[in-house]
């Protein structure tokens, strides 16, 4: 069922991924009605009504080495026992639906807490820690990954993707420049604390394998260390548990200018994606646009 993966992306509204999810819990054998969309970022995410299910629909065909490697690495986390968002087993996956990789997760029953940024450091630190087995082929961390093909399908002003464009260019230059002090290992790529979980037996849980990679660790303490340092969004508290429970703080490397300008350049161009969805999205994408333009401008920037 694949089409032309241009346009498949080109039109990812949430219209959109709830037909081709629709169509693929058909494929599989499962009911869809009454699923319910709970994220759409750079993937859509429906929980169903009638199994405890996520189902999770990519923007487009170039997306699905990814949703393969994303099925072979929760199958050898959960296999090693570390806490990590599991497939559904019993379904060959992923399938692909109108140009659309389609994969199917356990449904995580949500505690009563978010998890800390200390138990964010301490995964981590596990995480890396761990050793890819042989026949695991993960990619190098790459952080331009989507930003051109983000810039192509865009809806936003013409300046804005100059500027972009020119900024990636930039960062390209300076990322070619990093030398990293750390050893390659396995990389989660986004890891944020939205990322993990807490179900209700207490686990926390890590999510989202799509940047997984071999690489170094500094991409993953770049995100914590970004959210803090550049824009506030921890107490210096949180972000001290953070940094205790892995052992490490990135501010403190030479590199970090470099992955702040490219964690703020990707969260941008992420939230680029969607400013059709909802004036809410679109008005914080423009609030960060603002931003890079003026680099030593405040970051009042908030999650989304």
């Amino acid at each position: 069922m694949a089409v032309d993966a241009a346009r498949s992306e080109e039109g990812f509204t949430s219209a959109r991924a709830t037909r081709v999810m629709s169509a693929a819990c058909r494929a599989a054998g499962l009911n869809d009605k009454d699923a319910e969309l709970i994220r759409l970022g750079e993937n859509a995410l429906f929980r169903l009504a009638s199994v405890p299910v996520i189902v999770r629909v990519a923007r487009g065909e170039q997306w699905l080495p990814k949703a393969h490697k994303e099925v072979s690495v929760s199958r050898w986390l959960t296999g090693e026992g570390f806490p990590a968002t599991r497939i559904i087993e019993d379904l060959e996956q992923p399938l692909l639906i109108d140009g659309h990789p389609v994969t199917f997760w356990h449904l995580i029953v949500e505690g009563d807490r978010k998890a800390s940024y200390g138990e964010l450091g301490g995964v981590l630190k596990d995480l890396h820690s761990m050793k890819v087995p042989a026949g695991l082929e993960l990619p190098s961390y790459y952080p331009f990954d989507k930003s051109e093909l983000r810039l192509e399908r865009a809806q936003i002003p013409a300046d804005d993707k100059a500027f972009l464009r020119k900024r990636a260019q930039e960062l390209r230059d300076k990322f070619a420049e990093l030398r990293f002090e750390s050893p390659k290992g396995p990389v989660h790529g986004d890891a944020h604390v939205q990322n993990l979980m807490v179900n209700d037996h207490g686990q926390v849980i890590l999510i989202d394998f799509e940047y997984f990679c071999f690489d170094h660790p500094e991409w993953d303490l770049m995100v914590t260390a970004v959210e803090h340092h550049s824009l506030g969004w921890q107490t210096d508290e949180q972000y001290a548990d953070f940094v205790a429970a892995y052992g490490r703080d990135l501010y403190d490397w030479p590199g970090y200018a470099t992955l702040r300008g490219l964690q703020e350049f990707g969260m941008t161009t992420w939230l680029m994606q969607n400013v059709q969805e909802d004036e809410a999205t679109a008005a914080e994408y423009r609030r960060r646009i603002a931003g890079l333009r003026n680099d030593d401008a405040p970051r009042d920037w908030r999650p989304r």
